[in-house]
């Protein structure tokens, strides 16, 4: 069984969902590029618990 050949809308619409495809995936990566820089770069992670900490001030340094 053969397919006829594709109208000229389709081609132009396959051409712009690949453009916005490709911009989500660019997107994506950057995010996630992002996310792994910040969580390697940065030293133990403390949460915020009301409680003053030593460390963080002038004082305990």
């Amino acid at each position: 069984m053969a397919f006829g050949k594709d109208h000229e809308l389709h081609t132009r619409r396959f051409s712009r969902n690949l453009g916005v495809g490709l911009c989500l995936a660019a997107f994506v990566a950057l995010m996630f590029g992002l996310s792994i820089v910040k969580v390697t770069s940065t030293g133990p992670i403390q949460g915020f618990d009301h409680v003053v900490r030593p460390e963080l001030t002038e004082a305990g340094q």
